[in-house]
């Protein structure tokens, strides 16, 4: 979810050469613990390219110790599968990753979110280009009448990110510190923005929270419930939660890890569910977000002329990257990362070639670019993918 630094590409390629070919002496013994759900149908040499560079990257983002625990499933029509938890669920207690342990999936909301508005689009109950100052949300925000619901979605309003507000440093947050919505919009707003409305574009939280809002002024419904009414029941997406009062994790659950000092420290529990709301809160396994991530990028539940604006990616000012409405676009594919505390999950789909690449990692390790899910995304896409390599 927040906005991250990076290092040049070129010191993470160094540390990640090295490291290759050093945590590849390692990788059936590390693997060993954290192997279940094992499945694959890949060459062996395949497999031991893909186990080698996950086991690279979860060394290089990690510390003393690597980060402690991710799963990968990989499908690829014609080429074949991988599924595999590597290294630890629970670190502490020594519990091993399992494929279907749950994971916060972080920013992976938005894709709901937007599908969700999609149909509300198709419907005709609102429109892309309707302005923010249409509706009556409970909180002003400046310049409304110039900052449209598709600008909301692409992230070009230049509104400023909530979570970066100083505001928020003044206060003592904890797992049930309860916020609305509103409160944390209006704390953005105080805060002038980064650039006018499509200037430019620039990733913001304060977006999705206003997208929400909107949702149940249209709606009348609370934004929980329209997800799970259009999309998790028609779905069976059965391990996926919009959590509203319960900050701790759904039984299995991979805890999420923080490095503090060169030490893991556990932040599975470090928010109320309304601090993150309809920009992250939701909760899920890779089971569930491998369907996921194919509906919403063919657009199964909403129109084709909605489908195309959703997949109309804009310049983000990064190698490789753009975005559309709630959707990343790197090297053919599409899909989203989310980042929260503990956790970092990428869900990715490329259809030309109907494959799918889940990369669910029990650490917000986001430094160097492109981040520790990404990173693997981006490698796995090499060894399977020449043609269409995502974050380059």
């Amino acid at each position: 979810m927040a906005k991250i630094q990076y290092k040049t590409i070129e010191e993470k390629n160094i540390k990640r050469t090295f490291l290759y070919y050093s945590v590849a002496l390692l990788i059936f013994l590390f693997t060993a613990c954290g192997g279940n759900g094992y499945d694959a149908s890949f060459s062996i040499e395949t497999q031991q390219k893909i186990e080698t560079a996950v086991n690279s990257n979860l060394a290089a983002y990690g510390g003393t110790d690597p980060v402690p625990g991710v799963v990968v499933g990989i499908w690829a029509p014609g080429k074949g599968s991988f599924v595999k938890g590597f290294g630890y669920a629970d670190l502490f207690e020594g519990e091993a990753m399992a494929v279907s342990d749950k994971f916060r999936v972080g920013s992976n909301t938005k894709t709901f979110v937007v599908s969700v508005l999609l149909q509300l689009v198709d419907e005709g109950k609102l429109s892309l280009d309707d302005k923010l100052s249409k509706f009556e949300l409970g909180v002003d925000v400046p310049n409304s009448e110039n900052i449209t619901i598709r600008q909301l979605c692409n992230m070009t309003s230049g509104l400023f990110e909530v979570y970066h507000s100083p505001q928020l440093d003044e206060m003592e947050i904890t797992p049930y510190t309860i916020f609305d919505p509103r409160q944390l919009v209006a704390m953005a707003v105080e805060n002038p923005p980064d650039f006018a409305p499509g200037e430019k574009w620039g990733y913001s939280n304060t977006n999705y929270l206003l997208l929400g809002l909107i949702i149940e002024a249209v709606t009348g419904n609370k934004i929980e419930n329209e997800i799970r009414d259009r999309l998790l029941i028609p779905y069976a997406l059965s391990n996926t939660s919009f959590p509203i009062d319960d900050p701790n994790m759904p039984e299995p659950y991979s805890h999420g890890y923080t490095l503090q000092d060169d030490t893991w420290e556990d932040q599975t529990v470090l928010f109320h569910p309304s601090f993150t709301w309809a920009a992250g809160v939701m909760i899920s396994n890779m089971e569930d977000m491998k369907r996921w991530v194919k509906e919403y990028v063919t657009g199964s539940m909403n129109s084709t002329t909605t489908q195309i604006e959703r997949l109309t990616c804009v310049d983000t000012g990064k190698t490789n990257i753009k975005f559309g409405l709630g959707i990343g676009c790197t090297g053919g594919w599409y899909g989203y990362t989310g980042g929260i505390p503990g956790y970092n999950t990428a869900a990715y789909y490329l259809p030309t070639a109907d494959a799918t690449i889940i990369v669910f990692v029990n650490s917000q390790v986001e430094e160097p670019e492109p981040g520790v899910a990404n990173s693997i995304v981006h490698d796995i896409t090499e060894i399977l993918f020449p043609e269409n390599i995502a974050f380059y």
